[in-house]
């Protein structure tokens, strides 16, 4: 576990040789965009996140993008295009790990701008409730919703995008679709693992199916 301020660390600590109070500096947004020194204190590499993936549950966000209209209707919902683990096109959601020391809100914000960038504007929700949670599991039959990778559980939300949405990193592309069109069901045939339920929850919660 991180050491922070006057916590004596057990020798077995991984940090256990970092000099006490290393944390008392360090900011949220330092986790969020990372320091001029590189990662903070207590940052896990690919080995380390690997272990925990292994052995503990991973706290995730899972956002459905939408346009809303002038009365805050949902006019269209977004997905992101992308190419899967097996090289196929397949569609999945805006998600991503929340970060220690980041809250919740933050962790919206910050994988909102990694999958659409920094323009896209969200309009967050000034409640953090989410429209349901989201829990997916690495053993295949389990639950819908299946990683590979780890035990995650996802808190979604719907959050209204304003602004302009670009793909970014392995995205190939943000499509949107009318969500009373006829198009809905092939966009959520093409999300594998569960995202397509979130998808479909999600707009029964907004009230459009």
């Amino acid at each position: 576990m991180p050491v922070l301020n006057d916590e004596i660390p057990d020798d077995d600590d991984f940090d256990s040789n970092r000099r006490r109070g290393e944390f008392s500096n360090i900011t949220p947004e330092d986790f969020v965009r990372g320091t001029s020194r590189g990662n903070p204190p207590g940052w896990l590499d690919k080995e380390q996140i690997d272990l925990a993936r292994r052995k503990l549950p991973m706290a995730y966000v899972e956002v459905v993008p939408v346009r809303v209209d002038d009365l805050g209707l949902v006019s269209q919902v977004g997905s992101l295009l992308c190419v899967g683990d097996d090289g196929n096109i397949e569609r999945t959601l805006i998600t991503g790990r929340v970060l220690y020391h980041e809250t919740i809100r933050e962790a919206l914000a910050r994988n909102i701008a990694k999958d659409l960038g920094e323009l896209a504007l969200p309009v967050l929700p000034a409640g953090l409730q989410p429209f349901t949670v989201a829990e997916f599991f690495p053993t295949p039959g389990l639950s819908e919703y299946y990683d590979p990778r780890q035990h995650a559980i996802a808190l979604c939300y719907l959050v209204p995008v304003a602004g302009d949405c670009k793909p970014q990193d392995e995205t190939l592309e943000v499509e949107w679709v009318d969500p009373r069109g006829d198009m809905l069901d092939t966009f959520i045939g093409q999300m594998p693992n569960g995202h397509g339920r979130v998808l479909r929850t999600a707009l029964s919660w907004a009230g459009v199916l």
